[in-house]
């Protein structure tokens, strides 16, 4: 297969993967036209499917297909050995019906088991190109394709984009309770007037020369750290005799007078 072909095939496949949920390994109905064409053109039929869906695939057939195979005779036996390797697909029919009718009945309207057909009936393909979301496989010349997608395939697709826009049933509730409140005032712009300089740009003002300085007091002066206090004399005095009468004090001497005969204790104070 050629480049180009398959990155077409998978962009289709990543289509309905995306928006309708198709999933590996791809179960694929094989129509008994489909098997007749691949004995007679000797198509790996299975490898063939795994490569145009651009995956694993799972092909299937119902009984109402085999029951045709069996009434064309012996001529078609290679056929019927090919279908009966497929895995069986219930069609849940009594009497056995066309095999386009039973495939059509097996779709159903929506696809929701999610089939790849593999036909080549051109009536049936016709059909199924009515019903959204049916990748339809079919051989021309030796060469499987995979048609585009059908018109009802778009408009199913765009549907289901348009409803994942719209809000869901809580969303609608909480937009319903958030209407019936009372709307709030909208903030109110500030008028935009002129600005002024930028203060760290402008020169400062200098004073004046002829404006005298401001004198300073004298607390002030005294306060300043630096500013030693003067004594005053009288202050000087007492700081200096303090600590010489704290250095010499006077001491008491006790004597004993050895001429008075009664032995008394005379005691004197020396200056």
């Amino acid at each position: 297969m050629r480049q180009k072909r398959a990155k077409a095939y998978r962009k289709l496949m990543s289509l309905y993967s995306m928006s309708f949920g198709f999933r590996e390994p791809y179960q694929v109905l094989v129509d008994s036209e489909m098997c007749k064409t691949s004995v007679s053109q000797k198509i790996e039929l299975v490898k063939q499917l795994g490569v145009v869906l651009q995956g694993t695939v799972k092909p299937m057939i119902t009984q109402c297909c085999i029951h045709e195979l069996y009434l064309q005779g012996k001529a078609q036996q290679p056929a019927v050995d090919l279908a009966k390797t497929f895995e069986r697909r219930k069609c849940n029919h009594r009497e056995a019906i066309p095999g386009d009718d039973c495939l059509v009945s097996v779709i159903g309207e929506t696809n929701k088991h999610r089939y790849a057909v593999a036909t080549q009936s051109q009536e049936l393909r016709s059909k199924l190109r009515i019903v959204p979301a049916v990748p339809v496989v079919h051989v021309n010349r030796a060469v499987m394709i995979l048609e585009p997608p059908s018109d009802a395939t778009l408009r199913a697709k765009q549907a289901m984009e348009e409803k994942t826009l719209l809000p869901s049933a809580p969303e609608m509730v909480k937009l319903a309770s958030t209407s019936t409140a009372p709307p709030e005032e909208p903030p109110r712009k500030k008028k935009k007037g002129p600005k002024g300089p930028n203060p760290l740009s402008v020169k400062r003002k200098k004073p004046k020369a002829d404006q005298p300085a401001p004198p300073q007091r004298k607390d002030e002066d005294q306060g300043k750290a630096g500013n030693k206090r003067k004594w005053d004399d009288g202050e000087a005095d007492q700081h200096v005799s303090a600590p010489n009468e704290t250095a010499n004090p006077k001491r008491k001497r006790r004597r004993r007078d050895h001429a008075d005969g009664t032995g008394r204790a005379a005691t004197e104070e020396d200056a």
